[in-house]
This record gives C-alpha cells, sequence and structure tokens, in this order.
C-alpha cells in the first residue's frame, strides 16, 4: 500500500486555493480521500508532499497529514487482517473516526466549533479566524485523544477548561497570547450556542477567560531606518529591503502592500502629490495616507510594463514568511544590533535575555516604526486616521513604548527643548492627507 497527498488544481476555487486529497493506492487499486485542508499551489510543495512554510500554521497542518497518514495504515493493516475489503466509505471512517457516544441529546465541542466555523464563514468572518478555528479544533482533539473522553457542550465547566489550558500550556507550548486567542474562540462559541442556539451550559461563557500578556513592539529608531536605506545589499534581497522602507514610510500592513494596485494611488486636486486610498484588508476600513517623496521614490523604481496592467501589483512582495526570513538577514547586514530586552514567562517564572534587533523584525516592525516614529513628530491623532485605528487609544499603545516620546515631551514642556530625534530622514514618515 502507498499513500500520496496531493493538490486538487482542477478543483480551485474562486480565492485560488485548491483541495489537498489523500490518495491510497493498493493492489492495483486506488482510493482517493479529500483531507479537508485548502491551500494556494504556491504554499504547496509537491516533492516533500506537504505546505510549504510560507502556509499559515504550516507545521500544524504538516502533523494533521503525518497523522492521517497513520491512521490509514492502523486502517489498511485491520482491514487485511480481517480479510475485508478496502472501501472509500471505511477509509473515511478511518479519517475521521467516531468520537465516544455521549448521550444522543449531548453536543460535541469540536463538532460545534466546526459547524459555529462555517455560521461565521456565512458571516462574513475573515479567513485567517476562520483558519484558527481549524486548529483551535485540532488542539481540542488531541486532548480529547490524552484524555480518553470527548469534551462536551453540556459537561465543559470551568474544571474541564482549566485541564484543558494546562494541556495547551504544558504539552503543546503555546505562548500566552496563543492561549488568550483559544480563550476568545471558546468565549464566542459558548455564547454562540447559550445566546442563539437556546443551550444550557455548564459554566458562563465569559468566565472562560485566559489572560494576554502585552508583547513588547520593536520598532526602528530613525537612525537605524537611515542605515537600512543605505546598506548595500545583494540584488536579490533590496526589493524585500524597499516594500520594507514602504511600509515603514506609510504605515501599510503586509496584507495591504501585498494587494496594493494602480488603482489605490490617486493624484490630490491642486497637483501637489499623490495618496493612496485603500481599504484594510484587516479591518475593512478606508484610509487615505500622502505619499512622501521617498514613498513616492519607492513605487516609480518599480514602475515599469509588468506592473502597469489591469491589477498588477505596485511592489515585488513575497510570501510573509519569506519576507519575515529575509528581513531578519537584511538587518544583520545593515548592521542593526542593538540589543533588546525580551520577557517570557516559564514554568511561573519571569525570564529575561537579551536578543540582538535584526532577529526580531518582521514586517509588521515597519508599521510600528511608522506610528512611532509619527508619534515622535508630534502626529498623535493624524496617525491614528492613516494606521485605521478606530480609538485613539489603540494608537496611544505605541507612545507607552517610546521612553523617546515621553522624554521629549517632558523636555518640551519644562525646558522649553526643540525635538531631536537624532538623523533625520526628511519626508520618510508620511503625513496625513490635507483637508479638503
Amino acid at each position: 500500500m502507498v499513500t500520496q497527498f496531493t493538490l486538487r488544481r482542477q478543483k480551485q476555487n474562486k480565492a485560488g486555493e485548491c483541495p489537498v486529497y489523500l490518495m491510497v493506492y493498493f493492489d492495483g487499486a486506488r482510493l482517493a480521500c479529500s483531507t479537508g485542508e485548502k491551500c494556494r499551489p504556491a504554499d504547496w510543495n509537491e516533492d516533500r508532499q506537504q505546505f510549504r512554510r510560507s502556509y499559515p500554521l504550516a507545521e500544524d497542518a504538516n502533523a494533521l497529514l503525518a497523522r492521517m497518514a497513520t491512521d490509514v495504515l492502523t486502517w489498511w493493516r485491520a482491514v487485511r487482517a480481517a480479510g475485508d475489503p478496502p472501501t472509500v466509505a471505511g477509509l473515511k471512517a478511518a479519517l475521521r473516526p467516531a468520537e465516544a457516544a455521549p448521550a444522543a441529546d449531548e453536543l460535541l465541542v469540536v463538532e460545534e466549533l466546526m459547524k459555529f466555523r462555517e455560521v461565521m464563514r456565512g458571516r462574513g468572518l475573515m479567513w485567517n479566524t476562520l483558519r484558527h478555528y481549524l486548529v483551535v479544533g485540532n488542539w481540542l482533539r488531541d486532548y480529547q485523544n490524552l484524555a480518553g473522553r470527548p469534551l462536551t457542550v453540556a459537561t465543559y465547566d470551568l474544571a474541564t477548561h482549566d485541564s484543558v489550558v494546562a494541556y495547551l500550556r504544558t504539552v503543546r507550548g503555546l505562548a500566552p497570547n496563543s492561549l488568550y486567542t483559544v480563550g476568545k474562540d471558546l468565549r464566542r462559541l459558548f455564547g454562540y450556542l447559550r445566546d442563539e442556539r437556546g443551550c444550557t451550559l455548564a459554566v458562563e461563557p465569559h468566565k472562560l477567560r485566559i489572560s494576554s500578556e502585552e508583547t513588547d513592539k520593536v520598532y526602528l529608531t530613525a537612525g537605524e531606518l537611515e542605515q537600512l536605506r543605505v546598506a548595500v545589499l545583494p540584488s536579490t534581497l533590496v526589493p524585500v529591503r524597499d516594500v520594507f522602507l514602504f511600509c515603514c514610510y506609510t504605515g501599510l500592513r503586509y496584507s495591504d502592500v501585498l494587494q496594493l494596485h494602480g488603482g489605490n494611488v490617486e493624484a490630490l486636486p491642486d497637483g501637489s502629490g499623490q495618496v493612496l486610498r485603500l481599504i484594510q484588508t484587516k479591518t475593512r476600513t478606508r484610509v487615505s495616507v500622502y505619499l512622501t517623496r521617498v514613498a513616492g521614490a519607492l513605487l516609480a523604481k518599480y514602475a515599469g510594463a509588468e506592473r502597469s496592467g489591469k491589477g498588477a501589483r505596485l511592489l515585488p512582495v513575497y510570501q510573509n514568511q519569506v519576507m519575515n526570513r529575509y528581513l531578519k538577514r537584511i538587518c544583520r547586514l545593515a548592521g542593526l544590533e542593538r540589543e533588546v530586552e525580551q520577557s517570557a514567562v516559564v514554568s511561573g517564572l519571569v525570564c529575561k535575555r537579551p536578543v540582538s534587533l535584526h532577529e526580531l523584525v518582521t514586517m509588521h516592525t515597519a508599521r510600528h516604526t511608522f506610528a512611532t516614529q509619527s508619534l515622535l513628530r508630534g502626529m498623535p491623532v493624524e496617525v491614528q486616521k492613516v494606521m485605521g485605528h478606530a480609538n485613539i487609544k489603540t494608537t496611544l499603545v505605541y507612545a507607552k513604548v517610546v521612553e523617546d516620546f515621553q522624554h521629549q515631551t517632558m523636555r518640551r514642556i519644562w525646558d522649553g527643548a526643540e525635538y531631536d530625534n537624532g538623523p533625520q530622514i526628511i519626508g520618510s514618515v508620511c503625513a496625513v492627507e490635507p483637508a479638503a
């Protein structure tokens, strides 16, 4: 018997995703069964028959495929030992075994989570959130296998919740903010079951809370931004550096710069410049960002026939994981070695360690850099509009982590000192489009 995982490209959906199928070959026959996973062709490694690292949560998805291959082998041996003919129905049953049967009127948490996911899909929930419900479902299934019993809605109480959280923290090694997301997903599920399905619960949904941790926001200073801009790099890394700098100058998220096209660029009526007008992918809110000289120069650098057609992307953006991997190398070559203290809670103890800046830089660091540099230049309300924050409190989170911002404010108020942020980059950080 031979098992293979293959991407069914002929079944590509409108989002460009193709289903991953499990193929089982034996005695000249073949059985095919969907794994329930989908991805874009660029995220699938045909040779290794697994997801590439560019695929969101690829490690968990590949672990699922490995577990399915093991389940198929176990099923095949059982079928041969019993002398029964292998069937597609038997294969599907092996891949999705019935969990220990509860009473007929009891609901299984994992099944209800998947049903809830489909309801949220119909209500327009974003793809990344829908994807995470699948991952949480896999984690809960693993917990059930370890506990030897199913999780039911009627018996899921605080004691069970604590046991699940302990498993995810100690066995699966989830970080605090990943645990927070699990708690948020479960609160939404149980709230939906109680309020919209009329289910009787053993716990109040709001009590399924897991504390989050405020993460340190890494950003570049004005001097480091200039250091990165002038760094001599291999030609293969220059486009990645340029895309990162463009995000530092405009505050765009990776998901927005990835889809930036010619229709997003508009000239101001008075001819004084250009602005970006777009709908943010994450929040679906409209923002308008003024293109400074350096930001406009980066767009002009990559303007060409291949980027001027209908729907063509304005910048050469790779997959997020690839961009992040290259950025660490780029920042190391640029000499960004400033030590940043990182802390984590391990076995109830706060552990601190210094980490070189280049190891921490990701595409989202550009957004942090834009926010902090804009705040340091004295535009808190305007930067809120550019970044698409609905609440000024979200923007002011950046002010809390910028000690220079606090120091400069006190010096300006008490000593009458002028603004000083080290080496300046004229026009690097964008402004808001002037009011009409």
